[in-house]
């Protein structure tokens, strides 16, 4: 198979249905295989993107997505240190679903009970982010869909991997860029900079 580079492509002619790497048919058939609830799924985003295009902000978004897709019951994973947008969405949320809330510090573990570096190593006990934490406790509130809100790299990947129910993304955590990540790819110094690395 050809080397995936989509990225590098200046055609992009994949947008008018040619099939670059000739994988078209197998990926169909993945389709025709794929589960009711996937499909479901794959049907009510293209409504979303439909309906929204240019209209409506992500928070609407994955309202609309919701409740079109017929789920009552949300899940929110998020950062502690984005407790206020947590909360005000929430409240949002719960005008028409009901909602489980997890903070990434649920059940106050300490990273020395797993050898985790801390951020102030001079600190006796840190509390650790416990993304399989947060994902058990949705898991076993039985929610439908889950937001994630602004959980650090890689504690996103390990809650989305353990979720049972799928995930999708309100805020991905920027600490430096006011959790737009985006902003690094349209500034030439933080470009540079990501060279650099």
């Amino acid at each position: 198979m050809t080397e995936l580079d989509c990225a590098a492509c200046e055609d992009r002619v994949c947008g008018e249905g040619v099939d670059c790497y000739d994988a078209a048919e197998s990926v169909k058939s993945l389709y025709s295989r794929a589960d009711a609830f996937s499909l479901k799924l794959l049907r009510t985003a293209a409504k979303i993107e439909s309906r929204g295009y240019m209209r409506w902000p992500r928070s609407q978004e994955i309202i609309r997505f919701a409740k079109e897709a017929g789920f009552a019951h949300l899940g929110v994973a998020f950062c502690i240190g984005l407790f206020e947008e947590a909360g005000t969405y929430v409240e949002l949320l719960k005008k028409h679903f009901r909602v489980s809330s997890v903070c990434c510090k649920v059940c106050g573990i300490f990273k020395n009970e797993f050898d985790l570096v801390q951020l102030d190593p001079d600190r006796v006990e840190e509390s650790m982010c416990s993304p399989l934490g947060q994902a058990e406790l949705l898991n076993r509130a039985g929610t439908q869909l889950n937001i994630v809100m602004g959980l650090c790299v890689g504690h996103d990947a390990l809650f989305s991997k353990h979720s049972q129910a799928p995930v999708t993304t309100l805020i991905a955590k920027d600490r430096v860029l006011a959790h737009n990540p985006a902003g690094a790819l349209y500034s030439r110094y933080w470009r540079k900079r990501l060279v650099d690395e």
